[in-house]
């Protein structure tokens, strides 16, 4: 942030990365439709960390591309 001459507050809205366009991000809902799952089953990748969320007006929204590259893990214990 910076302050101008009238000691007002200015912000950059340059970014030093290429943004994702918003046909990138998906709901969850559209997600769990992709995958042929259910919501609640989205919602618990989510809590486990396995896909990146991005949070707009209490919404959540996921990686399109993520979603639909999404391998699930072997269940059971991992061996050694």
């Amino acid at each position: 942030m910076k302050k101008d001459s009238r000691n007002r507050v200015t912000l950059s809205t340059h970014f030093s990365t290429p943004t994702s366009s918003s046909e990138d991000w998906i709901s969850q809902a559209e997600a769990a439709r992709i995958r042929r799952v259910s919501r609640q089953a989205i919602s618990r990748l989510i809590k486990k960390g396995r896909f990146h969320i991005l949070k707009i007006g209490g919404k959540v929204l996921l990686k399109r591309s993520e979603v639909k590259s999404y391998e699930p893990e072997q269940p059971g214990r991992p061996h050694k």
